[in-house]
């Protein structure tokens, strides 16, 4: 559900500048009707209307291509500049992401400073935050989205993109430290005291402010306890206690202290 309210957020932000970007282009030159016209010679105008008018009626990959026709047969027209992130965007929503990054990054590298760059660096953020994965795969492209959504709030502070690249790390840092939790209860059903306490060490020192944080902290509590090291537990617990008085894991975590060591309950 987070991630679909995301991705809706996302897509809400990238389409008003589309949207100018694509009545910049428009002009009194019609654009053929028909098949797929890419690849064909044509004055730049009416490429570009052509694309608008297949992306406007949800032809993305049709539009997408012809885009890039403006970029391939005319390099150097104010068009292409244009052509450039409109197929980067056209590619985002028919989820072929990778174009979409490819295409917002070349657009980076040709034009750094030029006023859409906060539309790109966001696009290639959110074009990596689709496709994070469940926690029980790899989450190389989470981190790249952590290190992208961070980029556009490193650089862009100010910008409707930097609030909602704001929401979204949060979100990837819950799904991190989800990560860690779940490494972190495998050792730990394995008997991997120490390999476990590590897991849940890193999402309190990394993810302290994320919802597995107090579970977390009990998983430490249980942890030390089995490694024999009860005032290390009691540690545990009393943060556990002190930050989340009235959650459901500070309750287990001092009911598990009463239980294995009443000396330290008092």
């Amino acid at each position: 559900m987070l991630r679909t309210i995301a991705r809706a957020n996302g897509a809400a932000l990238l389409a008003p500048l589309a949207a100018a970007m694509l009545l910049a282009g428009c002009s009194t030159i019609g654009a053929k009707k028909g098949g797929d016209t890419a690849y064909v010679a044509r004055d730049v105008e009416s490429l570009y209307n052509e694309a608008k008018e297949r992306l406007d009626k949800g032809d993305t990959k049709v539009a997408a291509a012809l885009f890039d026709e403006v970029e391939r047969q005319h390099p150097y027209s104010p068009w292409a500049r244009r052509a450039q992130l409109m197929g980067a965007f056209a590619n985002y929503i028919q989820k072929d992401y990778d174009k979409a990054i490819e295409g917002a990054q070349r657009f980076l590298s040709i034009h750094p400073g030029n006023k859409d760059a906060p539309y790109a660096y966001y696009l290639i953020g959110i074009s990596y935050y689709e496709q994070i994965s469940d926690v029980d795969r790899d989450q190389r492209v989470t981190r790249q989205a952590l290190d992208a959504l961070t980029e556009v709030q490193r650089r862009y502070p100010q910008t409707p993109y930097a609030d909602d690249a704001r929401v979204k790390v949060d979100l990837v840092n819950d799904h991190l430290a989800g990560k860690e939790m779940d490494i972190g209860r495998f050792y730990e059903r394995s008997g991997r005291w120490l390999a476990a306490q590590l897991r849940f060490r890193n999402v309190i020192e990394q993810y302290q402010t994320t919802s597995h944080a107090p579970e977390a902290l009990y998983r430490l509590t249980e942890t030390s306890l089995a490694l024999g090291i009860p005032e290390e537990a009691k540690k545990y617990a009393a943060v556990l206690g002190a930050n989340y008085p009235g959650s459901e894991w500070y309750e287990k975590a001092y009911a598990l202290i009463g239980e294995e060591a009443p000396q330290l309950a008092s």
